[in-house]
This record gives structure tokens, sequence and C-alpha cells, in this order.
């Protein structure tokens, strides 16, 4: 175990040290890009004893899953009802990335149709992967096809938010302060609360619960006043390289040959998400009038936690872009298992 434990902290010194380099070369989103990047080039050499951290995973949603909450003030909860049709929209969009994505996949690339379907879900990889093994489907490339989405969707981000909206997300503390100055006894207690809320979460079996249970939790402790305990920079810095890390894993054990004709299938895919994304970007910026930044937040269809964390980062509307990565996980973990069972 003391072994184990070693190899991750070594592998998050790495990410760190990547994540340092980024800074130095200016680049946006330095400490999760930079965290990436050093992983995935480290695990090409058999000779380091590093191990993905995702020990540090559950803890570091628990703690993103309280940030997020933090942001929904009594103020901003007022504005809730006029999220409604945007909310609805979600339901077409998720369809229509559904059915392209399966599409592409089955009729262009060849793909068997489980795992056309599976691979084109806006969902999380590890649920995808575990519907993918109970329906036979052929998990390791799921895993590639989720993992590249995700990759796409994570490394363009930054550059479209910093070089096209003119944002810059090297390091933006807008809903975090120093550890210095924070109050530690209201920090440690709150996050007591989180874990506590977190394998409740698990135990009612909601999808995320390391991730909406603390949500949920911190909802109601901001709105309510209860608490206004700022998340310490450091810690939610650290946290995007704990991520960056278990992203750069995913690629661990497959060949540059099967990464690049992979990463080449699934630009095909990912084309078709930034097409559909920017329809209805501009259909609701037309219509609805919410900020452009915003929208492209909420409908990306990255992974809850890598969006969020972008969105903290970034100072985005927390509970519109939230709100609309639940309603796209409740249809995908609802759709995805019932249809599949019915694909041959």
């Amino acid at each position: 175990m003391l072994i184990n434990l070693a190899k991750m902290v070594l592998a998050l010194i790495i990410g760190l040290i990547g994540s340092i380099i980024f800074i130095y070369l200016h680049m946006p989103l330095p400490w999760l890009l930079g965290s990436i990047f050093a992983t995935s080039l480290a695990i090409r050499f058999d000779f380091i004893p590093i191990e993905s951290p995702k020990l540090f995973s559950s803890p570091a949603r628990i703690l993103i899953g309280i940030a997020i909450g933090s942001a929904f003030t009594p103020e901003i909860l007022q504005f809730i009802p006029q999220y409604t049709f945007s909310l609805l929209l979600v339901i077409p969009f998720t369809i229509l990335v559904i059915f392209f994505g399966t599409y592409y996949y089955y009729k262009v690339l060849k793909y068997d149709l489980k795992t056309s379907y599976l691979g084109s879900m806006p969902g999380g990889v590890i649920e995808m992967v575990i519907i993918g093994e109970e329906l036979k489907a052929n998990t390791a490339k799921i895993t590639l096809m989720q993992s590249s989405r995700l990759f796409f969707v994570v490394i363009s981000l930054p550059f479209i938010i910093q070089y096209i909206f003119q944002i810059d997300i090297r390091g933006n503390q807008l809903l975090t302060i120093p550890l210095k100055n924070i109050d530690f006894s209201e920090f440690i207690l709150l996050y007591f609360l989180g874990v506590i809320s977190a394998f409740t979460a698990k135990k009612l079996k909601l999808t995320a619960a390391f991730l909406i249970g603390p949500m949920i939790l911190a909802i109601f402790l901001y709105s309510s006043g209860a608490f206004n305990v700022a998340i310490p920079d450091e810690f939610l810095k650290f946290i995007q390289v704990i991520f960056g890390v278990i992203i750069g894993f995913t690629f661990k054990d497959v060949s540059f040959e099967t990464i690049y004709k992979t990463l080449i299938a699934t630009l095909g895919h990912f084309i078709i998400l930034a097409i559909l994304c920017a329809i209805f970007i501009a259909i609701i910026f037309y219509y609805l009038d919410f900020k452009a930044l915003d929208i492209m937040l909420s409908f990306s269809p990255g992974g809850q936690t890598e969006i969020n964390l972008i969105a903290l980062l970034v100072g985005a509307n927390l509970p519109y872009i939230t709100l609309h990565h639940i309603v796209r996980l409740i249809i995908v973990m609802n759709i995805a298992p019932i249809i599949a069972k019915r694909l041959n």
C-alpha cells in the first residue's frame, strides 16, 4: 500500500512539474493541461515507477462538489426559473449527439453497434465502460473513444476561452481565496459534512455520488447562509493536477498507433459535436440572451467534473452550467442501458 501511494505521489509530482512548465510557457489552464501532457509522456517510460492517483479522485470530487455548490447564492437561485427553456433544449441536443455519433462510428467507421452507441454517449467514461461490460461490448474501444472525446474537449476549451473569448484562465481566484485567509475550522467542518453527503449519495446509488452529494449539500448550506467560507485557491489548483494526471493515465498500455487511430476517428465525432454545440449555442444566445461562454460550457459534452472545474476558474454562471450537465447526465444514464440492451 505504501509503495502504491509513493508511486501515486511521484505521478502527482511529475504532473505538477508539467503544470509549472505550462505556467512558464503562458499556456491556458496550465494546472490541468500541463499535468495531462507530462503524465502522458511519463507513462511511456516503464522505468518510471508511477501509478494513477485514483486514491485522490474521490476526495477531490467532494471538494469540487462543494465548490460548485458554493456558487448557489440566494441571489443566483432566483434566476433558475429563467433557465427552463434552455434546460429543455438539453433533451434534443443529447438525442442528436447520440444519433449522429452512433451513425458515424457504425456506418462510417464500421464499429459494432453497441460499441458505437456507448462510445458516442456524452456521459462519463467509467459509467459507459461499466454498462459496456454488462452488455459484452468492446470496453477497451469504448474507453478510448470516451477518453479521446474528453481529451479533445478539455484540450480545446481553454484555448477557445482564452483566445476567442479573451478570458485569461492562467489562475483566476473568482470563487477561491488563499489558504492563509480562510476560516480553517469552518472549512474542515464543511468538508467533513461533504464526505458524509458523498457516502450518503453513494448509498442512494446517485450517479457521480461523490460530486453530486456534496454539491447538493453545499447548495443548501450556502443558499441558506449557514456557511460562507471560500474554497482555498491552493486546493483547487492541486485538484486540477490530480485530474490532469488521471486523464493522462487513460492512455497507459495503449500503443501510439492505437491512440493515433482512435484520436483521428474520434476527431470526426468531435467535429460533429462542435457543429451541434454551435447550433444550440446560436439558438439560445439569439433567443434567450444568455452569455455565449455560459452556453458553450453548458452544452460542452465533456466530463461533468472537468467542465465544472473550468467553469469555476473562468467565473462562469455555475448554477446554469451545472443544471444543464445534471439534466444531460440523467438523460444519458437512463436511456443508455435501456436502448443498449436492445441493440444487436
